[in-house]
């Protein structure tokens, strides 16, 4: 697989293509959505298995990612709020509250990334 970089790419999940915010670098991944009014789309923050929502101005779907990019799980967080840590998460998307349920995000599903450097998911590279 390449390497992660901080970019804009793709979303896979079944026969949706969404737009996709990656957040590879350490800034990027502290940053987040924080800040943010909302988000068009999902933001990938890889190698993290946790996050927060502390500072956020609008709730979020978070689905945690394996390294196969199958969803582990997915919850709604509201701002000001620490997420639990998942053991065997590899990556987390984060979108709009209720976004996730609209694709048909649920454990179990696997998603597919394409972006700059990296393309993962299935029938993918990686």
């Amino acid at each position: 697989m390449g390497k992660w970089v901080d970019g804009t790419g793709t979303l896979g999940v079944a026969a949706l293509d969404l737009p996709l915010e990656v957040a590879a670098s350490y800034r990027a991944r502290r940053r987040g959505l924080l800040g943010r009014d909302g988000i068009a789309g999902a933001l990938l923050i890889v190698r993290t298995n946790s996050v927060h929502t502390f500072g956020m101005r609008f709730p979020i779907d978070v689905a945690y990612l394996d390294g196969s990019f199958t969803v582990r799980s997915v919850v709604t967080m509201r701002p000001g709020r620490l997420g639990m840590i998942r053991p065997r998460g590899r990556h987390v998307l984060e979108a709009e509250a209720g976004a996730m349920a609209a694709w048909g995000l649920e454990p179990g599903v696997r998603v597919r990334v394409s972006c700059g450097q990296v393309t993962a998911g299935p029938n993918r590279a990686g």
